[in-house]
């Protein structure tokens, strides 16, 4: 029997949604190995759930489909996807508490949006300055 895991991570209106199966521990987003995929920035950023638990992705593939939101928001959410691939894979515990020491973001969807643009003023808070002359 074939083992497959399916997981998601949000961020602002990214969503990444994450297949593991076993494999070779090759990890794709969007058809794109993670070797060459957006900056180096954004691929230190995807990778820390990889470097806390080293040997975490031996003997699995990784497939994650993001889509929305910009880069940032795409990175954040994929990271998600992929630690609580990596926890939902093994299912130990240990793995749960050193993610959540280190970061809860990686297990938990960060809730935080956009605020919405009000009128009179350039942006959410910010108001045009009003003159008497």
């Amino acid at each position: 029997m074939v083992k497959i895991v399916n997981t998601s991570g949000k961020r602002k209106k990214a969503i990444a949604r994450a297949t593991f199966c076993e494999g070779h521990g090759i990890i794709r987003i969007n058809s794109v190995p993670l070797v060459t995929y957006g900056t180096e920035l954004i691929r230190m950023k995807i990778s820390e759930p990889i470097f806390l638990v080293p040997q975490a992705l031996d003997g699995v593939n990784a497939t994650i489909r993001v889509q929305g939101g910009g880069s940032m928001g795409q990175m954040e959410a994929i990271r998600t996807a992929l630690a609580r691939g990596i926890l939902k894979w093994h299912n130990d515990p240990r793995i749960k508490d050193l993610y959540l020491a280190y970061d809860r973001t990686l297990l938990v969807n960060d809730s935080r949006q956009k605020e919405a643009k009000k009128p009179h003023g350039r942006g959410a808070r910010g108001k045009f300055q009003k003159s008497y002359r």
